[in-house]
Order: structure tokens, then sequence, then C-alpha cells
């Protein structure tokens, strides 16, 4: 486009607070810059910063341009880029693939790699571009540690698209490309500000790119046909307006009249059709092929826009000089033989049951060419492959070592407790669970937690509180922005034989206000929990909430804070010898839940508020040095009663033989047992009575 402005794009930008963006799908949006407005709004002097800034770059450019050859060679421009992944647990958790893809597409188009560019109208052919920037996923963080260059943050603000969700998340900007990937951005398909306008102290914490999910790379949720928007949007990163000029209104007739700075693009009201013979404002026609345009037809840059990216990049206006230097190439992990850094793998279940089989996948920073696995108990107990599949058979805790080379190096890495496998069959009934004795963390033999997040918002066992003891689970809520759900998986048990089962555990929960609705969900497995079926929940505004609402941490203080959960609807076909359960809680940034008693029983069950006629109970308890079983029988018997430990072993026969009518009160062994969960069991008549007793 010839020049008629008379005034720098992003002085008009600033003037009325536009981001430069491509709509989905065929128009702009004028948001993404509510963030700068904090800082605008009544600082005249801060628009004028603006407005120095983008006529300052306006000159580099010139200087820049004049002299210089855009199709000869010059610097070799590399630009490191993080993907920032803003998720709430849904499609938008787009994979790494589809960011690697997303690389790929801006790589050809920047090189003219692109297969389709050489089929531009005849009268462009002579100015396509290879602009010559390189794209490459950073290797190292900003605190020097190795990175796909690839985050991934949980937060519902993925639904938002603004500076809130910037403010999760942004590394330096004069040393990376910040991508933030989301569900929604701000009505747009992507967005993000030209250099001047985000020059200033206020561009720290906005500079980058945000962009839909599905409009990121040509695979996965997107396609190819919305693939060009990042290459669209790093245009305007690197100083391009719209081919029409630096509004986000194509079709306009005064458009003719308004400048995108660049020489070699024609005059154009601007396009959201592909009209390949459009000439809105008269001879020559348009370039509506251009990368620049809103067509969905693109194909291009121009020499003059190379020309001017080229220019933007040689400017210290935001920090673009900074970003290709050998240094910071260097800093960033991005030099043309990234080094080998660290080795790393995944497995795709952690916690299985004897004879499934376990994939594993390498993660290794950088390019590794060959691999040895070694998998002590496993079958194989070695391998060379890159992603091997291993089985082991019996229950326990297994290691699993991996060394990656490159034919120059070799970095290792070893995981303790890579693997648990499962008892298969499980602990027999009745079985409960105090979380007592386990010490400062959960057993992980027997209990698994699943973060999403990676982040202090999770389960975890508590020495603050307890039903009537000292331990539970704490899924830690306050302070959390809600949106993740976190789960706690339990052991394998054994529910073979039983005609029906009841869980019961204790729970307590508090909201911090009204609008919270966090949400608790009970699972069930009958394959070790390959599926899982829901059987129960519960819900923040109903029948979670044991407490009134308070904002501060909740801590269950006494018992009558505590209610009773109860699931009865275990359907008959779960009743298996490897049968799991799971607590998956859904934060809605309500308060702390605790869960702590859980109890598993038969017909009969554990009730320590027996309905048989013996009042079977167990004081004190908790019991440390002596305990006693009291019990009243309405008539004399013949009676047994065993102590039994979490497994369902004879620990003590404490009494066998007939017992008068009347109340009892008969000593416990406990001195000498371990700190734990234990049974008391009393068989009479053809009954079975339960009651639980913890050893501190």
């Amino acid at each position: 486009m010839t020049t008629r402005s008379i005034l720098p794009a992003s002085f008009v930008l600033a003037m009325a607070f536009p981001a430069t963006a491509q709509q989905a799908p065929f128009t702009c949006s004028t948001h993404g810059l509510q963030h700068l407005s904090r800082f605008l709004d009544g600082h005249p002097e801060r628009v004028q910063r603006i407005h120095d800034d983008e006529a300052q770059l306006e000159q580099e450019t010139a200087a820049f341009a004049n002299g210089f050859d855009p199709r000869g060679g010059g610097n070799t421009y590399v630009i490191p880029v993080v993907f920032h992944i803003i998720h709430n647990g849904g499609v938008e958790n787009i994979s790494d693939d589809q960011c690697r893809d997303a690389i790929r597409v801006l790589n050809d188009d920047y090189n003219k790699l692109n297969t389709d560019w050489d089929n531009v109208q005849p009268e462009f052919l002579d100015r396509v571009a290879d602009v010559g920037i390189t794209f490459r996923l950073a290797g190292l963080d900003p605190d020097g540690n190795c990175t796909t260059g690839i985050t991934r943050t949980q937060s519902p603000l993925t639904n938002d698209g603004g500076q809130d969700m910037k403010d999760l998340i942004i590394w330096p900007r004069d040393r990376y490309l910040n991508v933030w990937v989301c569900a929604y951005a701000q009505g747009a398909a992507g967005y993000t500000q030209t250099p001047g306008m985000v020059a200033g102290f206020w561009g720290e914490d906005s500079d980058g790119i945000v962009l839909l999910h599905n409009y990121t790379g040509a695979i996965g949720t997107s396609e190819p046909f919305r693939s060009r928007t990042l290459t669209h949007e790093v245009g305007h990163w690197i100083n391009l307006s719209h081919c029409w000029g630096p509004t986000n209104e194509p079709g306009l007739d005064e458009n003719c009249d308004v400048d995108d700075n660049v020489s070699d693009t024609p005059n154009t009201e601007g396009w959201t059709s592909c009209n390949l013979n459009g000439a809105t404002c008269g001879s020559p026609k348009d370039n509506v092929e251009n990368y620049m345009e809103y067509s969905y037809c693109s194909k291009m840059f121009t020499n003059g826009q190379k020309t001017r990216m080229l220019a933007a990049l040689n400017s210290n206006t935001a920090s673009r000089n900074n970003l290709w230097t050998a240094n910071n190439l260097a800093l960033t992990g991005t030099t043309e033989d990234q080094p080998l850094c660290a080795a790393a793998f995944l497995v795709d279940q952690q916690v299985v049951c004897g004879g499934s089989p376990v994939q594993f996948t390498d993660q290794s920073y950088h390019n590794p060419t060959n691999w040895n696995w070694s998998f002590p108990g496993g079958s194989p107990a070695t391998s060379t492959e890159e992603n091997p599949v291993v089985t082991y058979d019996a229950p326990g805790s297994y290691t699993v070592e991996l060394t990656v080379g490159n034919g120059n190096s070799s970095v290792s890495t070893t995981q303790q407790a890579a693997v648990v496998v499962l008892s298969e069959p499980g602990a027999p009934l009745p079985w409960s669970e105090s979380f007592e004795g386990m010490g400062s963390t959960l057993d992980p033999s027997q209990w698994m937690v699943e973060n999403p997040g990676n982040d202090q918002y999770t389960f975890g066992l508590s020495e603050a509180a307890g039903y009537n003891s000292s331990h539970s689970v704490r899924m830690r809520n306050h302070g959390s922005t809600g949106g993740a759900t976190d789960e706690l998986l339990g052991p394998t048990l054994d529910l073979s034989g039983q005609d029906a089962v009841t869980l019961t555990f204790r729970y307590a929960f508090a909201r911090r206000n009204g609008d919270n609705d966090d949400r608790l969900r009970f699972y069930v497995s009958n394959n070790c929990g390959d599926s899982w079926q829901l059987r129960k929940q519960f819900y923040g505004n109903s029948n979670l909430a044991t407490v009134p609402d308070q904002n501060g941490v909740f801590t269950p203080g006494n018992a009558d804070q505590w209610q009773l959960g109860s699931i009865t609807n275990i359907l008959p076909n779960y009743l298996v010898n490897n049968f799991r359960f799971k607590f998956a809680f859904e934060s809605d940034a309500g308060n702390d839940l605790w869960i702590d008693d859980i109890n598993i029983m038969g017909p009969v069950g554990i009730n320590e508020a027996s309905t048989m006629g013996s009042g079977l109970t167990v004081v004190p308890n908790p019991a440390s040095d002596v305990a006693f079983v009291e019990l009243d029988l309405p008539r004399a018997t013949e009676a047994r009663i065993d102590l039994l430990d979490m497994t369902g072993r004879t620990v003590s026969t404490v009494r066998s033989g007939a017992i008068g009518a009347g109340g009892h009160r008969i000593e416990l062994p406990v001195r000498n047992l371990q700190v734990g969960c234990y049974f008391v069991r009393l068989q009479r008549d053809g009954r079975t009575e339960v009651a639980r007793l913890i050893v501190r």
C-alpha cells in the first residue's frame, strides 16, 4: 500500500486501545488491551510514549530499508518461542505435537517453504518474500532448566483470554516470543500488539500473542484452513499492519486512504473472502493472498513486508533485537544443535495390577538417538527401544532407570516407585483406613494422587485434624482459582464372594461463600482402575458442606463438623477381587475438604453403635497402652472375640467359649501392637459384629 496516512499506526491504536487481532472466523475484534488501559488512562504522557516509540521505530525502519535488498542474503534470524497452554481440562489442552506443528507452519510461511506460494496471482509472483526467520521451541526455561518450550497451566481463565490469563505465566519478552493458547481469545481467533504499543514498562507482562487452540497448527483441534492465524499474528508482533491499514475493520471505503507503510502492498479496503480479482481501490489488483489479509487464502508476504519485519528485529523497541542474538539463543537452548540436556520419561499408568502392560514414553531433552532402559522386576528387564512396553507380575514398588545418548554424550535418570503394582486379589473385608501410623505422607503402595495442575492444591496426608483422631486426608482448596479436578485413588480390595457391600467415610467441608459449588465425586472400578463408574456426587451448594461458610482456611475442630458419607449402590458385577475406588474433587475455589475413616464392609458391616444387641464398643479409642472390649449380651451364649489387622489376619484370639448374659469388660492385648488400624470381631449366634480400634 502506498503512503497516505499522516499518523503512526500505533498512535491510532493507542487512542482507541485496540489490539491487532484475527477474528473467528473472518473478522477482527478490538479487544486485548484492557490491561494497557490501566496504565494509559489518565496518563497522556504514556500515550505520548507510545507515539514516540512508534515514530522512532518508523525512522529506524526507513534507515534499515535504505540500501537493504530483501532478495539478498543477510543475518540469520532465529526466534525462541514458548507456548503457554492455558486449559481447564478440556480440548484446549492441546498436544505437544500440535504446538510443534504450529512451529512447522510458521517456518514454512516465513521461509517460503509453503507448497502453495507459487500459486499466487501472477501480478504478485515477483514480490513473494523469503522472510528468512526461523522459529524454534525453547530448550531452556528462564532459570536454565530443560524444557520442551511448552508449559501447561490449568485455570478457568482459559475462558477469559485476557490480561488476567497472561498474568498466570509469562517468560521474559526480551528472550522469548510468548504464545498463550486458550479456549477463548477475547472474541478473536488470535491477537497481539505491535512493538511500539508495548515498548513501555506496561508491555513487560503483556507482550506476546494470544491464540485459540483450534487455530494453532494444522492438526489436532485445528485444521489447515485455520493454520495461518499464527503467521498473521507474528506479522503484527514484528510490526506489520493489515494490508488495509492499522484498524481491525476491513471492507470500508476509507481504508483506501489509509497506510500500512509498505510500498509493494496495493491500496485495499481489505478482504474477508477470497476474491482473486478484487481491486477495491481501483487499479492495481488487491494482494488478497497476503498473510495480513482476512481472506483465508493466504500464501505470501511481500518483500516490502519482509524489510519492515527485519527492521523491527534490528530495533531495540520492545527488545526485539535481543531475541536472535547468539547469546540469547544459547541461554534459551535454541542453537542449531540443541545440547543433550536431561533424561526423562512418562508412564501411561503408574499404578497397575499384576500382568498389566505399562507403556514407557521417552521425554528426554533434546534429540537423543539411543536409549538404555533398566526395569528390575519387569519383563523385559532391559530395553533399547525408544518407547518400550513392560509387564510386572508381582505386587510391589519398582524403580526404573533410563540413560539416553546422542553419540557425543549421555545423561541418566532414575525414578523410585515409577511403577506400583497392586495386590490381586486385594485386601479382604472388613477393610478400614484411618490414615493413622503412616508418618507424614500417604503410603504410595496403597494410595495414589492425581494432580494434573502439579500444584499445592491437591490431596495429601494431614496431621492437623481427623475424625476422632489426629490424621486424615486433606484436599487443599482454599486459595485456588478453581476449575481443576484432583483425584485420590485407593488400593485393590477383594470383594469376591460378597453378596453386597457398603462403603462409608467421614468428610468435612466448608464453602468460602455462597457462590462456591465445589464437587466431590465417588467412583468404583472392577478392573483394577482401567475404567471407572460414578456412584455418588456431593455438591458444595447442597450436601457437601458440613459447617457454615467461612472465608478463612477451614480445619475441622471436633467430630460434630464431620458427616458420614455412605455408598450402597455398588453393583454385583463390581464385587471382584481387584476392586478399587477413588474420590475426585472438582474445585470451585471454595475451602478445604477433609476425608477420614473409610470403611468397606459386607452385609453385616462395621458398626461402632451396633444394632445387634451386644453394644460392642472399644474404649479408649484410640489407645496406646491398654484398651477394653465392652459388650452387653441379652443371654448367655458361645462366643468368640478376635483381634484382626487390616488384612483380616487374626492377631490374637481374645476370648473363645461361653460368655454369660449381661455386661462384660474384656482387656485387649494392645501394648505390643504396632501403630495402626485394627478390628475387634465378635462372633455369636451365627452373627458377626466388628468394631474398629486405632492404636497410637
